[in-house]
């Protein structure tokens, strides 16, 4: 098939070649005499002809992709109709432009192929035969061609002359047609090997943008080349952004430890996410050499253990509550029992005669104790061996708001402000009782962090993705915060900063939670508050 741009390159090559034919004949004449005017206005016509069919020629091109071969014959076929026509006006046996034959022949085998080449040879022996035998014997004289011209030659000359361009147009069929052919199969190898490389480089670039990590190359000066969409997500900055910046600049944690050598390195260091969270991550880098084994930089792969870590921990976490509920609840019933045989031991005895005013009142602070401690172990039985849950759809907005009775009377929330920003949308599948129980001790928790007063707000958003959708609850405080180690243990059963709590709470909606198919979390700083977020099957 035709090649469509080759064929532009020569419609335009044409028009480039017919005005500088047009430009001689005009300024410089062609030495032509007054008689030969009419053979000056003919050519210039030609010309002007030239120019419309060219004009025609390249809007077909431009307009239609199905009939490119025909319209490289009809560039063919008007060449060709062009020199003759030029010939015939000019002087027939005595036209200095019998050469423009060849360029015919040499635009066959460029637009079509060999076997055209030979084709245009044999129409331009035909043609040139043609005219020289009919000028010979006077069939043109009415074209202004007297025979007389040819005939002073002799007929040895006009076959000759036969002969030689018939001789020079096969063998320019021969020449042109070969090494067009070549040429087309080095641009076929090269279109095969550009197409491939392309292939190669879209590959690569595909692997790179889609690889589940940060891939990363630098220079030995430790300027970024390559960015890939994994490390935009963990910076937040496209790869145009990150290109030629310093390691530094992006990664703080990471450039101090990074060396361009022949060893591969690898580790891990903290970086602040896009959105400000304390990310974890980790790097391998090897070096890259140049064609003489010099360093040339190192591609880094990053991965982010954030959220492995995150799950290491609560798994941990998950494991000792486990192992501390079982022990605990066993514990719990060994002490309840003797507990209840005291307590009742105690009150028949404060039923005795002879018990007076102080006994009694002794015997009344044994009984406030004992059920203080039976209530601390049915809470502490909760917390080890939660109900099995009813779970239904429940509306979140909603069943907060019913909480706000019971938290208006609650003392330690007298002036503390509840805003619930909970879209209405918002269901969660959760056990009601136990669901309110979560928020009861969320909420009174975040009460008891603040020192008298202070703001609690609760907000919800759905999370679509995976299987399921879920719902994130958060219910923040502007409290006193905790410490680290402090955020560490704080679902631990028993463990507490407030003078006179169980370290229950907290510890009882971390197994309602997990129970539900949840998880929970917390992030707190000392002063500024806490934040616990809850992660719900919607």
């Amino acid at each position: 098939m035709p090649d469509r741009k080759r064929i532009g390159w020569f419609i335009l090559l044409r028009v480039v070649v017919v005005s500088a034919f047009l430009a001689s004949t005009l300024f410089l004449d062609l030495h032509l005499d007054s008689a030969a005017e009419g053979a000056r206005t003919v050519v210039v016509r030609l010309v002007l002809a030239t120019y419309l069919f060219s004009l025609i020629s390249y809007a077909v091109l431009k307009l239609t992709r199905r009939q490119v071969r025909t319209l490289s014959y009809a560039q063919i076929v008007w060449d060709l109709v062009l020199v003759t026509t030029l010939i015939l006006v000019t002087g027939g046996v005595s036209s200095p432009y019998a050469f423009l034959y060849f360029l015919s022949i040499v635009s066959a085998s460029v637009l079509l192929a060999r076997s055209e080449a030979y084709y245009t040879a044999s129409l331009c022996v035909i043609l040139y035969g043609a005219i020289l035998d009919f000028q010979y014997y006077g069939r043109l004289s009415a074209l202004g061609l007297p025979p007389s011209v040819a005939q002073s030659s002799g007929a040895g000359y006009i076959f000759y002359l036969i002969f030689l361009y018939a001789t020079s147009f096969f063998l320019t069929a021969f020449l042109a047609g070969s090494l067009a052919e070549r040429a087309r199969r080095s641009e076929s190898a090269l279109q095969e090997r550009e197409i491939d490389y392309e292939e190669l480089e879209r590959l690569n670039t595909s692997i790179v943008s889609t690889i589940q990590s940060g891939l990363v190359t630098v220079t030995p000066a430790l300027r970024i080349r390559v960015f890939n969409r994994y490390a935009e997500a963990l910076t937040g900055i496209s790869q145009e952004q990150a290109y030629d910046r310093e390691l530094g600049e992006i990664f703080p944690g990471l450039a101090d430890r990074m060396v361009v050598d022949q060893a591969p390195r690898q580790g891990e260091f903290e970086h602040q996410g896009p959105e400000g969270e304390q990310m974890l991550l980790s790097f391998k880098s090897v070096p890259l050499t140049g064609k003489e084994g010099e360093p040339n930089g190192a591609v880094l792969d990053l991965h982010d253990l954030t959220q492995m870590k995150r799950l290491a921990g609560e798994l941990k976490r998950a494991d000792e509550l486990a192992a501390v509920g079982a022990l605990s609840a066993r514990m719990a019933h060994e002490i309840r029992n003797p507990l209840a045989a005291i307590s009742g031991s105690v009150q028949l005895v404060a039923l005795r005669e002879w018990a007076d005013e102080k006994d009694k009142r002794l015997f009344s602070i044994i009984l406030r104790e004992t059920d203080r401690l039976d209530g601390l172990l049915r809470d502490f039985l909760l917390y080890a061996k939660p109900a099995t849950p009813a779970k239904v759809p429940l509306q979140l907005r909603g069943l907060i708001s019913e909480l706000s009775p019971l938290l208006a009377r609650d003392p330690r929330l007298e002036r503390v402000n509840i805003e619930n920003r909970v879209p209405g949308h918002i269901v969660v599948v959760f056990d009601k009782d136990q669901c309110k129980q979560v928020f009861w001790n969320l909420i009174v928790n975040g009460a008891e962090a603040m020192s008298g007063e202070g703001r609690i707000v609760i907000d919800a958003s759905v999370q679509r993705g995976g299987e399921a959708d879920q719902v994130r609850i958060r219910v923040k405080d502007n409290g006193q915060g905790m410490s680290e180690s402090d955020v560490n243990r704080v679902f631990e059963p028993f463990f507490t900063t407030k003078k006179g709590g169980t370290g229950l709470g907290l510890a009882t909606v971390y197994r309602i939670v997990e129970t539900h198919g949840g998880r929970i979390a917390v992030s707190s700083e000392a002063g500024k508050g806490t934040t616990m977020t809850l992660f719900l099957p919607g």
